[in-house]
């Protein structure tokens, strides 16, 4: 039997010398970081698990990391694991999320590198008018998102790189650079 004062270690888990891992911890801890790397819950429709949204949960509620730990039985280390990959999970979601988005416009263009940023509001706005969508945005107003939304892309005047923007029936102005061909 292990002395108090001695740290339990088990294989693949890392304890602090000043708080072992009891086996129970260590059981929790080892299903939460299997159930982590299938990325959600079983039957569940969302990207995390309900480990991860209850450390979200907490966290924006201002709570520090050992005081969620506290409150889920665990330790703070897990809980940095756990708030860690909730956070590209939801990173994860937010770019899906976008690119069916983009997917979806009924206005979607791909502007080629070279092109003078001011001539790309003419080439929206003639998409526009083909799918019959009246914009309430301006040509300064579609300069200053792309401007925005890609400051990397654009040096001056001039796109660097080509550009895929999509305009949703919304008016939704989306920006990002194109895939490589």
């Amino acid at each position: 039997m292990a002395d108090e004062r001695s740290p339990l270690i088990f294989p693949g888990i890392f304890s602090s010398p000043l708080r072992p891992l009891r086996p129970i911890q260590y059981f929790k801890t080892v299903t939460d970081e299997m159930r982590d790397k299938d990325g959600g819950d079983e039957g569940s429709p969302s990207l995390l698990t309900d480990r991860q949204a209850a450390v979200l949960r907490l966290r924006q509620r201002g709570m520090s990391q050992q005081e969620v730990a506290e409150i889920l039985g665990t330790t703070r280390s897990n809980v940095s694991i756990l708030e860690k990959r909730a956070l590209q999970n939801v990173a994860r979601a937010r770019a899906t999320l976008r690119e069916w988005t983009m997917i979806q416009a009924p206005i979607s263009l791909t502007v080629p590198a070279g092109t003078d940023v001011f001539g790309v509001p003419a080439l929206i706005f003639s998409e526009a008018d083909k799918a019959g969508i009246k914009l309430e945005i301006g040509s300064l107003d579609i300069v200053v998102q792309i401007r925005n939304k890609a400051p990397e892309i654009l040096r001056k005047r001039r796109i660097l790189r080509d550009l895929e923007i999509a305009v949703t029936e919304d008016g939704q102005f989306l920006v990002q650079e194109a895939a490589p061909k």
